[in-house]
Formats: C-alpha cells, structure tokens, sequence
C-alpha cells in the first residue's frame, strides 16, 4: 500500500526519528533538534523517555537497529541499548555518519574500528558493512518475533560509493558539475563532504544502492519464508536534501511539491510512505489517508499486543492496512522547526498553515494553503479565509509544549 499523504515526524533527521520512535509530534516529543555533544554524540533522549522498541520487547519481541541513531551516545540515557534494542550496529552520531567512510562505527557499546579508513584512505564502504549486519540479524531471529529498524545513512549528503554496477549504471548517463567539498586527506574533517565529480550518477547510484539492498531484505524474508508474516514499511525521515552536491531541481526529488529539507511545506515533511504485507494488504493498493510518524507506535502495539501508551499522539492506522473496520482520523497535524529562525506548520483536512521565525515573532501570521487545490503551496489564502487561519494559529499555540532542552520561544513567560 502506497500512501499519498504520509509524513515524517519533521523536516530534519534527529527529532524526526524521535517521533518515530515516542509516537509524539514535535511540539511533544524529547528531541525537537539536531544538538550536537562533543566529542562525539547528540543530545540524548532522556531516561524518562519511552520508545516503541521498549514496548515491543516487553510484548516479546527481539529488536535491532542497523543504520545511524543520533538520540544518544553510548553512556548516556539515549543510548540504543537503554532505548529498546538488544543489538545496535552503524553510526551512533550523525556527525559521523556525513562520512561514508568513517573510522569507526559501533556495535552496542563496542566502538569497531575500520582499519584503513582513516579520513584520508577509503577501505570500507560504511553502508555494505550495515547492511549484512542488518541481514545476519533477520538470519539469526528467524525463528522469533522480531523488529528490525534499519535507518539507513543512502543516500545522504557525502556522494561516495564504489564504483562498481549500481555506479556503473551511471557513469555517463548525465551532464555533470562538479562539486567542491572536504576531500578525504590531511584537510579532511568528520562532518565534512567529499568533492566528487560525477554528482549526478553517484547519488544515481546511491539511490539505486539503497533500493537494491531494500531488495536484499525482501529476498531474505523470502527466503526464510518469513515474507507473508511481516509487516515492512518504507519511509523517509525528512525531503530531499541539495547538500553535498545534491540536484534535487534535476531529479525532481520532491515530486512538484514546494520545499526540501529543513522547510515545513509539503516537500520538506511529506515522504514516500509504502507498506507491504503479503496477505493481509491489498497488493498495488493506493491510500490518500492523512497521517504521520507518531502513528507508527499505536499501530504496532495494536499489531502486537503491546500496551498502548497515553501519551502518544498517533492513531492505529490499521484499519486502513487491512481494509477493515472504521479509521479513526486526525483532527489535525502539527509540526515546529527550531533552525531557520524557527518554524511551526499545522495541516487540519484540506488546510495547511504555515509560520516563519516564529522564535522572534511568535505571533507572526500564519499563511494558509488549501491542499486539495494547491498542494504545491504556491498561493497563501489567509486573506480569503480569515477563520481557518486563526484557528490554525491556535492549534499551533495548543500543540506546543514548551522544552527546556529545546526552547522555541524561551523568551516568553
């Protein structure tokens, strides 16, 4: 089942998996930003915090994540051996993971040196090693419950890759600019990006990687004769990006829709959403039904038996999945931004509002779009509709909760 209108939990990657994971918008959840620690590390999420990972194992099941985390470093509350997973392997700090040839990567608590790669030598391909550890998890939990999250780093903003079949493909396909950036040598720093010189046909080629190794999991719970009795779900943490080298304008990366990521339009927060469960949903079935990362968590614990906890903000979209029974909907959406000056949207039905630096003007206007007419949010209609914009304005103001760690308006009393 493919969903037109999905969204991730916001326009950046760490608050977005947040959401995902505390089944919370941003105006709730722990982590509302991208704060980095040093050396190495983000703001973690706090010990108070719970995840749907712990609920999944507390109804039984294995879980594993193999990709980048960035909710906590290990020693800390947010690490994700605290935070529902028995087994972690890739790249604990997004900093780390701008490299796709990293010095390190980590396995729970165990820091793995890749031997080779130290920034100015490239021996290791962080992605290809995830991946089989990703797959040896499926291998190894065959005959248990298990979730499996794989947050994948393709294709982010480095263009890196080997240059083997999946760049192969490429190669000359595009004219090309290249692009300058922090190479790999005696200059290069951790969150740096390489140049390259074929932009174009290397994120081609990421892409394409990505997509072959989503394929690899497919085939293995094939394989393991595993496929009609596991839910997948695909998704995005946030838009297309234009860092790195990035032609998002080429490819059409956002599909016609205004915005990339770190905007709040649709092209920032609305993600490719498909979920395949063989036998239970309906095969090449398309859903327009509004919803969001914070309804992954209820939907899995009604799957699996798990308590359902109150502070979530989502709704079970099950009924939608199996075509059964009526789907509860959402009175609204809400999401805030806290670089850029601060940004917070709201979409209620066909409505969609939107506000700018909000951190110094809280009480800024709200520009209104109308979706089903203009989903490419080119025409504000405030003006027009005077009583949507207002009411949008309020929902904004209810859905907020102030945050100490992350502050959106912290000189209001």
């Amino acid at each position: 089942m493919r969903f037109t209108q999905f969204y991730a939990g916001t326009t950046v990657c760490a608050p977005s998996r947040s959401a995902l994971l505390t089944g919370q918008h941003t105006g709730h959840t722990y982590i509302r930003g991208n704060k980095e620690i040093q050396p190495e590390g983000q703001e973690p999420l706090a010990d108070s915090v719970q995840t749907f990972a712990q609920l999944l194992q507390g109804a039984g099941y294995v879980t594993g994540a193999f990709g980048k985390w960035g909710l906590g470093m290990v020693g800390t509350s947010g690490e994700p051996n605290r935070k529902g997973f028995d087994e972690f392997f890739g790249y604990n700090c997004q900093r780390q993971s701008h490299r796709y040839y990293p010095t390190h990567l980590w396995h729970n608590s165990e820091k793995v040196i890749l031997a080779g790669n130290d920034l100015s030598q490239k021996a290791h391909y962080a992605p290809a090693i995830i991946q089989q550890k990703a797959l040896a998890f499926i291998e190894k939990q065959k005959d248990t419950s298990f979730f499996l999250f794989i947050p994948t780093v393709l294709p982010h903003a480095e263009l890196q890759g080997p240059a083997d079949e999946h760049y192969k493909q490429y190669e000359y396909a595009f004219e090309e600019i290249p692009h300058r950036g922090n190479d790999y040598g005696p200059e290069a720093t951790i969150a740096g990006y390489a140049s390259i010189a074929k932009p174009r046909a290397t994120f081609a080629a990421m892409v394409s990687r990505m997509d072959a190794y989503v394929g690899q999991v497919m085939a293995k719970l094939d394989e393991l004769g595993l496929a009609d009795n596991t839910i997948v779900l695909f998704s995005s943490d946030n838009g297309a990006h234009k860092e790195g080298g990035a032609d998002p304008v080429f490819f059409n990366s956002s599909g016609g829709l205004r915005g990339l990521k770190r905007d709040l339009y649709e092209g920032g927060i609305r993600t490719p959403f498909i979920v395949r469960w063989p036998k239970h949903i309906a095969a090449g079935s398309v859903s327009d039904h509004i919803g969001a990362f914070w309804d992954i968590m209820p939907t899995f614990v009604e799957l699996t038996g798990a308590p359902n906890p109150s502070y979530s903000d989502g709704i079970s979209f099950l009924p939608t999945l199996l075509g059964q029974g009526l789907q509860p909907q959402h009175t609204y959406l809400y999401w805030e931004f806290h670089e850029g000056g601060g940004r917070q949207a709201v979409r209620m039905g066909k409505w969609k509002g939107v506000r700018l630096n909000a951190k110094e003007t809280p009480d800024a206007p709200v520009a209104l779009y109308n979706l089903q007419v203009d989903p490419a949010e080119t025409t504000d209609v405030a003006v027009e509709h005077p009583a949507i914009a207002i009411r949008l304005k309020q929902l904004m103001d209810e859905a907020h909760q102030e945050s100490a760690v992350f502050p959106l308006f912290p000189d209001l009393k």
